[in-house]
């Protein structure tokens, strides 16, 4: 849980994270400006649970929601930055999937590769699905280091609900319809 009297603003120094340009350019014999943050490219996992007939998600903490909504607390496709020198898309995601759920996994089927944030960003997203039966289960999952992730279960019989509610990303959603659409479980 946040201790919100915790919370405080400063300017972004030196992120490992993200970098902010200014770009300034002509189109149509106009100058133009754009504010930029580059971000990593990131891979997304949606995990189907076939013993449990139910798809896994990840709720965490987003202080930029928060900033918004002063809640935010966000469903989310399983996920990680492409960061790691030397590792596929394909293995992060393998990793990101053991770290975050605590899944042991090897095929992943992509579903779509796609840019977000496209106003500001334009970091690449890959979206990718895997299958798990129970025994998959090796270790309780929730992140590494200082990460605090809640694993979330949900039946397809209920998984229609979740596209209604407002603290979803738009990723999950689009896996959630992805599913619907190709494997015509729900």
């Amino acid at each position: 849980m946040i201790d919100l009297s915790s919370i405080k603003l400063s300017s972004c120094k030196n992120s490992k994270y993200i970098q902010i340009y200014q770009m300034s350019y002509i189109e149509n014999n106009k100058e133009k400006i754009w504010d930029i943050v580059h971000l990593h490219d990131a891979v997304l996992v949606l995990i189907y649970n076939i013993d449990n007939n139910s798809l896994i998600f990840v709720k965490q903490f987003r202080p930029a929601v928060f900033l918004r909504n002063n809640d935010g607390y966000m469903y989310e496709l399983c996920a990680g930055i492409v960061d790691k020198e030397g590792k596929s898309k394909e293995q992060i995601a393998i990793e990101e999937v053991y770290e975050e759920c605590g899944y042991k996994v090897e095929n992943l089927e992509k579903i779509a590769e796609f840019y977000s944030s496209v106003g500001t960003s334009g970091n690449k997203q890959s979206i990718f699905f895997t299958e798990v039966k129970n025994n998959d289960k090796v270790s309780l999952g929730g992140g590494i280091d200082d990460e605090f992730i809640e694993i979330v279960e949900i039946k397809l019989e209920n998984i229609k609900s979740i596209l209604a509610k407002p603290n979803i990303t738009s990723s999950l959603g689009y896996a959630i319809m992805w599913f619907m659409i190709n494997k015509q479980r729900v």
